[in-house]
């Protein structure tokens, strides 16, 4: 069997769902205007690999901490429902679909909360995401290990096959698709890097070392 792990945001959907889920609390009326602001320079300052992961992490998951989980699930349902859905890119069905043989994750900087019910959407069972701290019920807008980015997607990686009994040289091919820059260290241990609508950066790289290059959006 071999395995494929897929980047979610920018990648499978047409959009980042961090970025997303505070804008919609700001159109929800839970968080002042006044965010979308610092939400976009966030955003940016993460895709051009400014921003640390612990900054980036935290920075959004701190605006959960003022919430419980009921009135957070209720609207993660809504968010779901009307901002991610038009995001899921139908060609990002069809690929999944594509290596359905395959052992298939999503691995992702965006915190489990968030992904988890996308994954589902997908049809995706597999996924290594941020983990958001809970302690009583609540978010404390911490994390529990490293972010799930940059060199940490390898660490949760390796600890996901470790739980598996496996190792990634147990695997005949290995497939990572992602967009951002940001996941250099993990598209350079797979034997085939794919770089998907991907920014300035990943796609000079990907001419240079020959990987192949793919869009999901047209």
């Amino acid at each position: 069997m071999n395995l494929v792990l897929l980047d979610l945001d920018n990648t499978l959907l047409s959009g980042d769902t961090d970025v997303e889920w505070l804008d919609f609390l700001v159109e929800q009326g839970v968080l002042p205007a006044s965010e979308r602001e610092a939400n976009h320079e966030m955003d940016r300052r993460y895709a051009s690999g400014e921003a640390s992961t612990l900054e980036y992490v935290r920075f959004y998951l701190g605006y959960y901490r003022d919430f419980d989980m009921a009135r957070l699930l209720g609207w993660r349902k809504i968010f779901l429902e009307n901002r991610i859905r038009p995001l899921m890119l139908p060609a990002a069905r069809s690929l999944i679909q594509d290596h359905k043989s395959s052992l298939t994750a999503i691995i992702t900087a965006t915190n489990r909360f968030l992904v988890e019910p996308i994954a589902a959407d997908f049809g995706v069972e597999h996924v290594m995401a941020t983990e958001p701290e809970i302690r009583d019920g609540r978010f404390t807008g911490d994390i529990v290990g490293p972010p799930c980015m940059r060199e940490g997607k390898i660490v949760w990686l390796e600890k996901w096959l470790k739980a598996r009994n496996a190792s990634l040289a147990d695997f005949p091919q290995t497939w990572f698709y992602s967009d951002s820059i940001n996941d250099l260290p993990l598209l350079e241990r797979v034997t085939h890097p794919v770089a998907v609508d991907a920014g300035p950066k990943l796609a000079g790289i990907a001419r240079e070392r020959g990987w192949r290059t793919l869009s999901l959006r047209q």
